[in-house]
């Protein structure tokens, strides 16, 4: 992503360059995003003066998503999952510079964030299942459990992230929804009120992993971006798409509809980065156009 471009449009904050060492040896650290909190997505920038020829990144106990720019510089996604407490977290660096290993560490100051609620009201089968029902919605969460570990290592995105409908978010994301009066699993993604209908774009290119029909989130395609990236696209009218099948960014993958636990139509689009429930907002932000 061109960080000065997408700082003139103020949708991200250059939070911060690591010290350096000395000059021949130092990675230098640029740190951007929306904020620091659950559900955001962070892209660390590395560079140096010699050719970086890899780049390793940890933070919150897990390797992070690292990708090479040009000669002598990488870039490193993180995203913060909702569930990340807030306080103080070590994100290192480890880096191959001309031959030498470099190491570096910045720390990560997590917000707290304050979500909201709302109230919805579905099909009671929806909140309460019957037996049969809960075992589908046990095998499938077991199988989006699968896919999350099963992304391409490398990266099958190199454009910007797009919107995959017109129009602005209606729904927060990480909202806690209360269906039917009872508290369930936060909104893990961002609602997009669209007509019966519109035309779903590819967020970005990748290979579907998933185009069918889930319990609570009815027609939905998932697609693989590589790295740890993934764009989970629900309640779909109709799927244009199959599992494996490559597609590009702003390709119609489907239409917008009103399957699964649903109060009318609209698109719900979530983003996992490296395991974390993220704000698909955020994505757009960091990883993409302006939002």
């Amino acid at each position: 992503m061109d960080l000065t471009r997408a700082a003139a449009l103020g949708v991200v904050v250059v939070l911060g360059v690591a010290p350096a060492m000395s000059a021949a040896d130092a990675i230098q650290i640029v740190t951007a995003a929306r904020s620091v909190q659950p559900g955001e997505v962070v892209l660390f920038t590395a560079s140096a003066a010699a050719p970086i020829e890899a780049l390793h990144a940890r933070a919150f106990d897990r390797d992070l998503s690292t990708f090479r720019i040009d000669s002598g510089t990488w870039q490193a996604v993180l995203g913060i999952d909702l569930d990340i407490k807030p306080g103080s977290y070590p994100v290192s660096f480890d880096a191959a510079v001309d031959g030498r290993d470099v190491q570096t560490t910045v720390t990560l100051a997590v917000r707290k964030r304050v979500f909201a609620t709302r109230s919805l009201t579905v099909d009671e089968a929806f909140v309460n299942p019957d037996p049969p029902t809960l075992q589908r919605i046990t095998s499938e969460a077991a199988e989006l459990a699968r896919v999350w570990e099963e992304s391409m290592q490398s990266r099958l995105w190199s454009d910007a992230f797009v919107r995959p409908v017109p129009g602005r978010a209606t729904s927060s994301f990480g909202t806690r929804s209360l269906f039917n009066g009872r508290p369930r699993q936060p909104h893990g993604g961002t609602d997009f009120i669209s007509p019966m209908g519109t035309p779903i774009q590819a967020p970005n290119s990748g290979r579907v992993m998933v185009a069918r029909d889930l319990y609570f989130t009815g027609n939905t395609v998932v697609i693989d971006h590589g790295l740890g990236v993934f764009s989970l696209l629900a309640h779909l009218s109709v799927i244009d798409v199959q599992v494996g099948e490559s597609v590009t960014a702003g390709q119609i993958v489907g239409q917008v509809g009103a399957t699964g636990r649903v109060t009318g139509p609209h698109l719900h689009w979530a983003v996992r980065v490296g395991g974390a429930r993220v704000d698909p907002l955020a994505v757009l932000a960091i990883l993409g156009a302006t939002p």
